[in-house]
């Protein structure tokens, strides 16, 4: 396959408008084209010995969950290790890609995965995802009306104004009199300037409307993950799932306060990897994530909220496998996709 018929498919299996405003995802090394991908490689994280490994097994493609590249470059040398990957790809022109926290939100993702740990359950994403592309520009809509002397002047002092769209004017009566109603999408920092611009005029300032514009809500789309068991289940039992649906054979377990290892968990709160920011101020009896900061778990804790971390990528590495075939099945078999026998978690219980 092609890697410019690749990278729509990938789009279309998670779209990375879904992904976190600070993250950094899609195309992030690619060969000169053209660049065909027979083999893509899946891993958790890119480090040098994964790396060496799709060189060895001669994959054209990485796709990494987690970007081998955030914060920017200043030069591609021999220097440092991510600096090395960059150039061992380019080398053996492997193109890198990372979906990192779009991945995170679809409901076929990484979240609903862990999820299926706690055993039979509902859940819905803690911070839904908006539609990306509805409405297609700007927050506010404003609206007003005036006659034709009023506007001309106000209506070419706008169209200076950065960051406006959608802008149309229509024939309409206000008051039994003949007018010219306005209509236009703007951005919060144009409606700003948009109003400044309109209380000079108190005709036409009385008359204006300002709309916010919401994006519908994604079903089942978001961050995090709000789970509700099917039955009760006691703390010391769900730590064992988790364990199991994990392969670990250790996790780090705080106790709420107030409660015990046979205390029952209804509501589970769950975030794969760093999912301090997240889960704060969610009502639950468990919070489960790979890390959390020690004053966090301590708030947690206070609120009688238990928690259970598992180490960052160890909530992210077991969803590979399961992707695997979803992702061959979504690109109709046409790329061999393997699963990287060298990427793992950095720590280990010593």
């Amino acid at each position: 396959m092609d890697l410019r018929e690749l990278l729509p498919a990938l789009n279309d299996f998670a779209s990375l408008s879904l992904a976190a405003s600070w993250d950094n995802v899609g195309l992030l090394v690619e060969p000169s084209p053209p660049h065909t991908v027979n083999t893509l490689l899946l891993t958790n994280d890119l480090t040098e010995e994964v790396m060496e490994e799709a060189v060895q097994k001669k994959a054209d493609f990485i796709l990494s969950y987690h970007p081998p590249i955030f914060t920017p470059l200043k030069r591609v040398t021999w220097k440092t290790w991510k600096e090395r990957l960059v150039v061992r790809a380019l080398e053996h022109r492997i193109g890198i890609y990372s979906p990192h926290t779009a991945y995170d939100a679809v409901p076929h993702g990484v979240n609903n995965w862990l999820a299926k740990g706690l055993g039979a359950c509902t859940s819905v994403p803690l911070h839904p995802s908006a539609a990306p592309s509805c409405p297609a520009e700007g927050t506010h809509r404003v609206e007003f009306s005036g006659s034709t002397e009023h506007l001309d002047t106000v209506l070419s002092k706008i169209k200076d104004i950065q960051e406006i769209s959608c802008l149309t004017t229509f024939p309409a009566r206000v008051e039994d009199e003949e007018q010219t109603r306005v209509s236009l999408n703007c951005s919060q920092k144009a409606l700003l300037e948009v109003v400044a611009l309109l209380s000079q005029n108190s005709l036409l300032y009385h008359k204006t409307e300002i709309l916010l514009l919401q994006k519908p809500l994604l079903p089942h789309t978001g961050m995090g993950r709000l789970c509700t068991l099917s039955e009760p289940v006691s703390l010391s039992d769900i730590t064992e799932r988790i364990k199991s649906h994990l392969k670990l054979r250790h996790v780090r377990l705080a106790v709420g306060m107030g409660k015990t290892l046979e205390s029952p968990v209804k509501k589970a709160a769950l975030c794969a990897g760093s999912g301090g920011s997240v889960l704060k101020g969610t009502e639950a009896d468990l919070y489960l994530t790979g890390e959390m900061s020690h004053h966090d778990v301590l708030d947690a804790v206070a609120n009688g909220i238990s928690v259970i971390l598992c180490e960052h990528s160890n909530t992210e590495r077991g969803f590979l496998s399961e992707l695997r075939g979803m992702l061959a099945a979504h690109l109709q078999n046409k790329i061999n996709i393997i699963l990287s026998e060298k990427d793992r978690d950095p720590l280990q219980v010593a």
